[in-house]
């Protein structure tokens, strides 16, 4: 007998969201299962340097604020708590979990998945003869020479449907794929098997979808004058059916939208290839549809799945030393010529670029002509230094900087007094046999279980290559492509993807013969030197285009104003380009 759907409501996005989200989530109308995701790249070195300080903690913090707030009435409800907020010590926030419940009266029974973490048995594994190298650049971990202080393989599903088969109501896991905490449950409530690929890809987009809360329900969304109530988004819900099909809503009466942009916009949010790789399944992004069901309804239907690889990708972070920042503001005319002179008076100063490790000076231009007010005619040098000590870029570089203040270009100030240096990481990218990797859960009543990789692995077919269609006929308008086209953008590591969308077919076929590859480099000066790719998913007028290398070394080292890439695709949107006057509206 099919069962129903199982209604899965998130009430996190990252480490630091909504504090309030999962008693909203509970009380704001019925779910079988409360999850929250904690873990992105950054997050992991922000939890090592917690667990450095504390060795209880590395795990999310908030997350015992939320479940306080919840847990007896989940419990009261049958309502399931699953949740990646153990990071780097999912044991230890499972033993706090238990220390909470037991201050509040109540006994719940909860479960920790563990095994992701490789950071010790980093050199057993090269040695074995399995050689770490970076997913973009191809340097292996052995020849860069650096030592991580975290490694964590990307786990799935499994082991919270192990957890919850052995009836636990509280699962934290360490470093599973942002889909798994919806995958696990769904696997669970319909009885899947591993080799249900169709339906595990289908959940692992409903997963994708929610992963980043109000994402999906209108936060960040290009297109928001289709926004009519502005109040905050509701968080969003996921009602998985057991084809692995399911409906993206949110509890009523809350902020917010969800349409098939909205759900547009998360499946577009950090991705590659429309093969959306998985420790479970392979899920195909082209092959899914999008069907509005309803007032804040939008049905995922149709998402075929294939076999996953043999290896499990792995997040690496090693400390790349230390930075500091010192931002010049520049008043009224000649920005550049004064520009030039401070970064040459601050060269001199300082004994030459070569005295770091990394100098990059930016000039930032928020100046207009004959400005009305004073701030309007001002741009910023924003200067950034990198070094392995942390003298050398400390308050040796920000007091060398003030010594501009009465000897250099007219107008001299900075945005901030002297600063201190601050420690910054670097994400490393890899791949590693899912024979190494000893996926683990520990159940209620202790007892460990291994969770073995799928019986089934495959390859993963090419994308297809873009298709350029012939240019749609007639006269122009020069406009921004926002008129035009809806974007998301985010961060892959160093890389950045921006998906792009459009309401209508013909509004796509404009889109997809007009932004080649050589359009969006002509675009984005940023990226004239890097590799750009760029996919197709014609089944929701989408294009994804994926920058290699535009953030450097990731977030915690990008020295970029936008080091996570959020407002690249809107930047993208404002340019300006040549719109077919048909496309237009009236």
């Amino acid at each position: 007998m099919t069962r129903a759907p199982v209604r899965i409501g998130n009430c996190s996005g990252f480490y630091g969201d909504r504090i309030t989200a999962a008693r909203e989530m509970v009380e704001g109308g019925p779910i079988d299962v409360l999850t929250g995701d904690y873990l992105a790249e950054l997050t992991m070195l922000i939890l090592y340097k917690a667990r450095r300080k504390d060795p209880t903690g590395g795990y999310a913090k908030t997350f015992l604020t939320q479940v306080e707030h919840v847990l007896g009435t989940c419990l009261d409800r049958g309502i399931r708590i699953v949740s990646n907020a153990g990071g780097l010590n999912p044991a230890g926030l499972a033993s706090d979990l238990t220390a909470l419940a037991q201050r509040l009266g109540l006994a719940p029974r909860i479960a920790y998945v563990h095994g992701d973490d490789l950071v010790d048995r980093l050199d057993d594994i090269q040695a074995a003869g399995h050689t770490l190298a970076h997913l973009d650049t191809g340097v292996t971990l052995a020849d860069a020479g650096v030592n991580p202080v975290s490694a964590n393989a990307y786990l799935g599903a499994w082991g919270i449907t192990e957890a919850l088969r052995a009836d636990a109501d509280v699962v934290v896991t360490g470093r599973v794929t942002d889909a798994s905490v919806v995958v696990g449950p769904a696997a669970w409530w319909h009885g899947w098997e591993r080799t249900d690929f169709d339906a595990i890809a289908g959940a692992m987009a409903a997963g994708h979808v929610i992963e980043c809360g109000p994402q999906a329900t209108g936060g960040n969304y290009s297109f928001f004058e289709e926004i009519t109530d502005r109040r905050y988004p509701g968080f969003p819900i996921a009602e998985v059916a057991a084809d692995g099909s399911s409906v993206i809503t949110k509890h009523a009466d809350t902020g917010g939208l969800v349409s098939p942009g909205t759900v547009t916009a998360q499946l577009l949010y950090e991705i590659g290839e429309p093969a959306y790789l998985g420790p479970d399944a392979v899920a195909h992004f082209d092959s899914l549809q999008l069907t509005q069901d309803g007032e804040h309804r939008v049905l995922i239907s149709g998402t075929r799945g294939s076999a996953p690889t043999d290896r499990l990708k792995v997040a690496l972070n090693y400390e790349g030393g230390y930075r500091n920042t010192m931002t010049l503001v520049l008043t009224g005319t000649r920005i550049e010529e004064k520009a030039a002179w401070a970064e040459q008076q601050l060269v001199e100063l300082l004994g030459g670029r070569e005295r770091f490790a990394e100098f990059d000076a930016q000039l930032l231009r928020f100046d207009h002509p004959d400005a009305p007010t004073n701030a309007e005619a001002t741009a910023h040098l924003r200067v950034t230094v990198k070094d392995p000590d942390r003298r050398t870029v400390g308050r040796a570089f920000s007091n060398t900087t003030m010594e501009l203040a009465l000897g250099g270009y007219p107008g001299f100030h900075t945005t901030t007094p002297p600063s201190s240096e601050s420690a910054f990481g670097v994400y490393w990218p890899s791949l590693v046999p899912a024979s190494e990797v000893e996926h683990r859960v520990t159940l209620p009543d202790g007892t460990t279980t291994p969770v073995p990789h799928s019986p089934v692995t495959a390859g993963v077919p090419a994308p297809a290559e873009p298709v350029v269609p012939a240019s749609v006929a007639g006269p122009t308008r020069r406009l921004p492509l926002g008129e035009i086209a809806a974007a998301r953008s985010g961060d892959k590591g160093g890389n950045a993807n921006i998906g792009l969308w459009t309401r209508t077919d013909d509004e796509y076929t404009w889109l997809r013969g007009h932004l080649t590859v050589e359009r969006v480099r002509e675009l984005l000066p940023e990226a004239a030197g890097l590799e750009i790719r760029r996919f197709d998913l014609p089944n929701l007028r989408a294009l994804n285009i994926v920058v290699i290398g535009i953030l450097g070394a990731g977030v915690a080292s990008a020295t970029r104003p936008d080091p996570q890439a959020k407002g690249l695709g809107e930047y993208l949107r404002s340019r300006l380009v040549d719109i077919p006057v048909a496309l237009l509206p009236g």
